[in-house]
């Protein structure tokens, strides 16, 4: 009976959970679709094909057990589905919601391969844990037996809440601190409501808090404390500050008023979606409210801006980006919405300078592109096109190419922390230790800009490894007491 409930892709077409109209999603911050009706999720999770090799658990940074919860949620065995996904995944609610599917698991799915269209597997991963949540299946944060020693953990985003989790399962006292006022990182501040509404991240903070570990924030490392001072508090730390530092433009005309940092224009539009009283919204500065808006960049933080901007209510939105479509890193599906909430695209097109009246943005001077020959990665080089310049209007632009890592040795007053050419943080391969002894890096700070599931993938990795050295570190300390008396 099982059997027949698999297999459903020859005779059930991929049906996603629907999507509001346009003009309707384009006026709040709500996400766009809603989760499966349970008939729905179950019909859906049925078309998984069971096959022998499952590539999507495989190209799953956290190699979440995929087959096996969507057979268990096409049976109706929707509790057992649950703590099965949340077996692998600290957040699984939360990649459903913004992990790239399409890159990753489902992109990889047999039957995508086959024509059918892939198992709609982000979606029915949110089904499947927002309903624990409704439920009451979600367990509270029970900490493992005391063991004396302490965690500090620097940075509240998806690495560190998960390092934080598994630390403190072990029974490790844990604290983390974090320079916002509120825990979760870019899942909070960088993230728009659109994809991931925040009362789902703060259900986790919560969760956290709950179970005892301790949150400091609005806690700078630097200026309360520097990282030797943290060191002397913790027996162990670890460094999940992610990377923050905006990668800049050069071209003439890059200071005017109203030429902004897509992660200033981002945080200030979820503030706002807290209640917060935010004055660069209310005068102008970060809110695109009847503005000519020009975003440069075609990442996914690109997207959030001009999907952002349309439900500000700007005048016009145009995305500029160097290549082509079909050679941008944003996903496609948000590129499909943004297009789909009134977003203009001006492919293979670059800003060449930044024109102001009276000192405030008004004009962008771009000039387009053409593919050249394959850079290092692989890529075909965006190149300037001769005499193919353009102007377009703009009273707001939004800088969106990435972000780098900051100077952590001179923030954290650390000289002797190991980083690379771009500033990311070195450890040791096996270990993940830093330059310094029970000094940690894990996520972003490490690997560069990249995924939320990496750094959740990160943060389960590192804990391991601080567990092992915290376990030595415990046993030592009886036999150095025991020399010195």
């Amino acid at each position: 009976m099982a059997d027949e409930k698999m297999l459903q892709f020859v005779k059930l077409g991929q049906e996603y959970p629907a999507k509001r109209e346009a003009e309707l999603r384009a006026d709040d911050f709500r996400e766009i679709a809603d989760r499966y009706a349970t008939p729905d999720a179950e019909a859906q999770a049925g078309r998984c094909s069971q096959c022998g090799v499952p590539y999507c658990s495989v190209h799953c940074p956290l190699h979440n057990h995929i087959p096996d919860w969507l057979r268990l949620t096409a049976e109706g065995r929707l509790r057992e589905a649950y703590e099965l996904s949340n077996a692998t995944s600290t957040m699984p609610e939360i990649c459903g919601r913004i992990c790239p599917q399409d890159r990753l698991c489902e992109g990889n799915c047999v039957i995508e391969f086959s024509g059918h269209g892939a198992v709609t597997i982000g979606s029915v991963e949110k089904y499947i844990t927002d309903t624990a949540w409704e439920e009451g299946w979600v367990e509270p944060l029970v900490p493992g037996t005391a063991r004396g020693q302490s965690v500090g953990v620097i940075g509240a985003g998806p690495a560190g809440l998960a390092a934080a989790e598994y630390m403190r399962l072990m029974g490790y006292e844990v604290h983390v601190y974090d320079r916002y006022d509120r825990a979760g990182g870019l899942l909070t501040y960088g993230i728009p409501g659109f994809k991931l509404e925040k009362p789902v991240v703060m259900r986790r903070v919560d969760r956290l808090k709950a179970g005892g570990i301790v949150f400091h924030e609005n806690f700078e490392v630097g200026r309360d404390a520097t990282l030797d001072e943290l060191r002397d508090r913790h027996d162990a730390v670890l460094i999940a500050t992610g990377v923050y530092k905006p990668r800049a433009i050069r071209a003439p005309g890059i200071g005017a008023n109203g030429v902004v940092d897509a992660l200033d224009f981002l945080t200030t539009s979820n503030r706002k979606s807290f209640g917060d009283a935010v004055p660069a919204f209310e005068d102008g500065s970060l809110n695109a409210a009847g503005k000519d808006v020009v975003v440069i960049g075609g990442g996914d933080t690109a997207m959030d801006c001009v999907r952002t901007a349309i439900r500000q209510g700007a005048k016009s939105v145009k995305c500029l980006y160097r290549r082509d479509r079909a050679n941008m890193p944003g996903s496609q599906r948000e590129v499909a919405n943004a297009e789909e909430e009134g977003v203009q695209f001006v492919w293979l097109s670059a800003p060449a300078a930044f024109e102001d009246t009276d000192g405030n943005v008004a004009r962008v001077r771009g000039q387009r592109m053409r593919l050249g020959a394959p850079d290092a990665s692989g890529r075909r080089a965006p190149e300037p096109d001769p005499g193919s310049d353009f102007t377009l209007d703009a009273d707001l632009v939004i800088k969106a190419l990435g972000f780098d890592a900051e100077d952590l040795p001179a923030l954290f007053e650390a000289p002797e922390l190991g980083v690379n050419r771009w500033g990311t943080v070195r450890v040791d391969a096996r270990s993940m230790m830093t330059s310094l002894d029970g000094v940690f890096a894990a996520g972003d700070i490490v690997r560069g800009a990249s995924l939320v599931v990496w750094a959740i993938r990160d943060g389960r990795d590192v804990s391991d490894h601080m567990h092992r050295y915290l376990k030595t570190k415990a046993k030592a300390a009886p036999a150095r007491e025991k020399e010195a008396a």
